[in-house]
């Protein structure tokens, strides 16, 4: 199923390291049988794109960059097993500037997007708005719930048992989501973010929140969960975090696990570590700073799952994404919206550009 799109388009594109310009020339992608085509109303930022120009992309990339993004379905691959329409109002995970296919991305009039791992926007909710949530949804998923994970109970079930589990970095888009899923589980929740942030992380529902500027923050963590913290999800993952995490966890050997959202160097040799890559969401192989990561079938299934329920929990509001800061300028925008990330200069939000 589909509807007439134009050949070319204009997207934001990759040309080597540090090297990112507007085109108005590149093709529009074609629609493999697992994925849709949608056309783009709305983006989001995240660090990730502008790492993987500065950071990821090799001299001879045409990649097209971009990982959130809201819009509505044009094309229906065959394979795609959820019940879309043309028409549709959507959202979901793209991998941008994956490093084998440079159509994929979606800060562009037209992205390629994997079916079942998109879900419908629900009413009442712009294109803005959800556009802010992919990344963040799916990477709690896989960090907080997936076998290779922290392997926690899921949010409809509620077995947390009112166990304690920290989210590190609360403040942070990632992190913002991660409070409110481990809440739904019947998870506490000790939570680190600045000091100006702490009455926003409360109303998400942590019980408990430290400044992680203050020198004796690990400690304190520790002295108020009564050394029975087994669960840490590093929301920044890098600086002191994994420090804090490690000062923060139980004592008692070999019973706490750590998640991180990058591969990271842990302190405690007797804490079982993961971390996660949002991009194994598809299923497929890729190349992430030079390293190859094979198709992880396993990956899809979950996220298929996992998409599924987040679907029917933002229809009935019981979570919701990060305060947004939507800019004007479309795709021209984004290279000063990256200045600003790199920069510090966003914090409990999400920046977030219309294309249409």
């Amino acid at each position: 199923m589909s509807t007439k799109v134009p050949e070319t388009q204009t997207a934001l594109k990759c040309f080597g390291p540090k090297t990112a310009k507007v085109v108005d020339d590149a093709p529009v992608p074609k629609c493999p049988e697992d994925y849709m085509i949608v056309k783009v109303h709305a983006i989001a930022l995240n660090p990730t794109d502008w790492k993987h120009i500065d950071l990821v992309a090799k001299p001879d990339y045409h990649h097209t960059v971009g990982c959130d993004y809201a819009g509505t379905v044009v094309s229906i691959g065959s394979a795609v097993t959820k019940a879309f329409r043309i028409g549709d109002r959507v959202t979901g995970f793209s991998h941008g500037s994956k490093h084998e296919d440079p159509s994929s991305g979606c800060f562009a009039d037209y992205a390629k997007v994997k079916g079942d791992i998109q879900i419908l926007i629900p009413d009442g909710v712009s294109f803005e708005e959800a556009s802010s949530w992919p990344t963040g949804i799916n990477t709690v998923g896989q960090g907080l719930y997936s076998p290779d994970g922290l392997g926690l109970p899921w949010p409809d079930e509620n077995k947390g048992e009112g166990k304690w589990v920290l989210i590190y970095g609360a403040s942070t888009n990632t992190g913002i989501w991660a409070v409110q899923y481990a809440k739904l589980s019947g998870l506490k929740v000790v939570a680190t973010c600045s000091e100006k942030n702490f009455d926003a992380v409360k109303k998400l529902g942590a019980d408990l929140v430290f400044d992680y500027k203050d020198d004796k923050c690990g400690e304190k963590i520790r002295d108020a969960t009564h050394d029975e913290l087994f669960y840490a999800f590093d929301c920044v993952s890098e600086g002191t975090s994994m420090e804090i995490c490690a000062q923060s966890l139980s004592s008692r050997p070999n019973v706490a696990r750590y998640g991180a959202l990058l591969p990271v160097d842990f302190p405690r040799s007797d804490v079982k570590t993961s971390f996660t890559l949002g991009y194994t969401v598809n299923g497929e192989e890729f190349t992430f700073f030079g390293n190859h990561f094979p198709a992880k079938p396993q990956d899809f299934d979950f996220g298929k799952r996992w998409w599924t329920l987040t679907e029917k929990l933002l229809a009935e509001g019981k979570v919701k994404g990060a305060p947004l800061y939507v800019h004007d300028g479309g795709l021209s925008g984004v290279l000063q919206g990256f200045e600003d990330m790199k920069n510090g200069r966003v914090s409990m939000g999400k920046l977030v550009y219309n294309v249409v």
